[in-house]
């Protein structure tokens, strides 16, 4: 299983399983996301196993926000290692995601 999910309360928490999110793993991402992204949807990613995002990896996380708008829903991602969060800010992705150093913070997050 590519995201592992529980609920806490009317969030939804995903566990990405795999070490990588590159174009070998990308449409599984995708097929894993489909159940979180519900209607009116509050999904916190995590991503603390994640050692490495290419380019693919960052466009599946960008298709699965814009479902998630599609449907009203939300993405907030959190536990971004070093190297991914670098990327993120490379590249500008900390602005089109809300990241939060834990789960609690961005559970959090939906109730402010």
């Amino acid at each position: 299983m590519m995201v592992l999910t529980s609920e806490e309360g009317d969030v939804s928490v995903g566990r990405v399983e795999s070490k990588v999110l590159d174009a070998g793993t990308t449409a599984a991402f995708k097929e894993a996301m489909k159940p979180l992204l519900r209607d009116g949807a509050k999904v916190v990613l995590d991503l603390s196993k994640v050692e490495f995002i290419d380019s693919s990896g960052l466009g599946a996380l960008v298709s699965s926000l814009k479902a998630a708008h599609g449907v009203n829903a939300e993405i907030k991602l959190f536990g971004l290692r070093k190297p991914v969060r670098a990327l993120f800010e490379l590249v500008r992705m900390h602005r089109v995601f809300e990241v939060f150093n834990s789960a609690e913070e961005a559970i959090s997050s939906y109730k402010g």
